[in-house]
């Protein structure tokens, strides 16, 4: 025979003092498991609840008419049976009328409602693959306009959610190479496999500006692809700007035996813009710097600028080996740097220097186009609002 409680030995039951049994959780479980599958339930009940508040009104009010008419009939037996079956017959048509309505509108309202509450929760989880069904009806409805904002809202963060991914995946492979080139000379310095000579240290701080620059490149370019770059406005004289960079590169240009050139069209009185004049130059320098590291000797790299209707258009062109077709679309892409051996090439950047272009251009209010033909060179045109 056990002794003590109901619990045998123990004075408490096992699942501890001031707990509720265990299948009183599961209730809860299957209970709220229950409400979320079925989220249009709730609104369901009220839709029958409020027909039937207005059922029972127009009954009732029309057992007081039945009871007027009645009396006004002067208590005719003959109209009585009539007035009575008619109030019996509203009676039940009343309560199948409102319990059709309800469910129709129970169809019509909640459904919808509960496919974007069911995809709303996915996007919450992380999916954002999630599409809600834009149902045609014949007219624009309102939930037909929540579907389409919806899916609109979920492409939207699809794409910001794989930006990102790519973003990150493509900073690691770019921190990831220099950092190992600075850690093995180091350690080769530390391990006596090679003495701490001037060349090595050269070697590895130029590793190091090379991350410095791919940081201040990323900075750059997240602070322009939100709005977020400060730009300094003046009026910027386009020959003035093209003349500091011709200056800036002459002497790489011609140890590389490459022809710089700069033209202009028009009066230069009338190449005139507003913008900030240090990201202008930094544009520019981009592309006259890709320009000379993808041409041969004996080529020629051209700076040519022109009024063209209200805007100032700059060209840098060159006669070098230039890009194929079907890579063209992605040029302005972060990290972008076409083959291997671009990839590769002595003086290559980390594959921002494009995306920087455009993303300045357009803060000025302009624009940016690239043709090139493989063999032949490459092209960049950049159109600038007129001053």
């Amino acid at each position: 025979m056990r002794k003590g409680g109901p619990w045998g030995r123990r004075s408490h039951p096992p699942w501890g003092k001031g707990e509720n049994p265990p299948w009183e959780k599961w209730k809860e479980h299957d209970a709220s498991q229950w409400k979320e599958k079925q989220p249009g339930c709730g609104l369901f009940m009220r839709f029958l609840f409020v027909f039937g508040l207005v059922v029972l009104l127009i009954l009732g009010g029309m057992a007081v008419l039945a009871m007027f008419f009645t009396r006004a009939a002067g208590g005719s037996e003959s109209i009585a049976p009539f007035v009575w079956i008619a109030s019996c017959g509203l009676a039940l048509a009343l309560p199948i009328l409102a319990i059709t309505i309800a469910g129709r509108a129970y169809r019509n309202i909640t459904t919808p409602l509960a496919e974007v509450m069911t995809a709303a929760d996915a996007v919450a989880e992380g999916d954002f693959t999630v599409r809600v069904m834009e149902k045609e009806n014949g007219h624009d409805n309102q939930f037909a306009r929540l579907a389409r904002s919806f899916n609109r809202m979920t492409a939207e963060l699809q794409r910001s959610d794989q930006l990102r991914r790519n973003l990150t995946a493509d900073v690691a492979h770019e921190l990831r190479t220099p950092l190992h080139i600075i850690q093995g000379n180091l350690e080769g310095v530390l391990d006596g496999v090679y003495e701490s000579t001037d060349q090595h240290v050269e070697a590895t701080l130029e590793e190091t500006r090379m991350l410095a620059r791919l940081v201040d490149d990323l900075h750059t370019l997240s602070q322009a692809e939100a709005g977020q770059l400060s730009l300094y406005w003046e009026t910027v004289a386009v020959p003035d700007l093209l003349a500091d960079v011709e200056t800036s590169f002459s002497g790489q240009a011609a140890s590389l035996g490459i022809d710089l050139a700069v033209s202009y069209e028009g009066q230069t009185a009338d190449l005139v813009v507003s913008g900030d004049v240090d990201r202008l130059d930094q544009v520019l320098s981009n592309l006259v710097a890709n320009a000379l590291r993808h041409t041969p000797e004996g080529g020629q790299v051209s700076l040519q600028a022109s009024r063209l209707g209200g805007d100032v258009q700059i060209t840098v062109a060159d006669n070098g080996e230039g890009i194929a077709a079907e890579n063209l679309p992605y040029i302005f892409e972060r990290f972008w740097r076409g083959d291997d051996a671009r990839s590769h090439a002595a003086g290559a950047g980390a594959g921002l220097g494009l995306a920087i272009a455009r993303q300045l251009v357009e803060a000025h209010g302009g624009a940016i186009d690239v043709s090139s033909s493989l063999g032949e060179g490459t092209r960049f045109t950049i159109s600038l609002p007129a001053v």
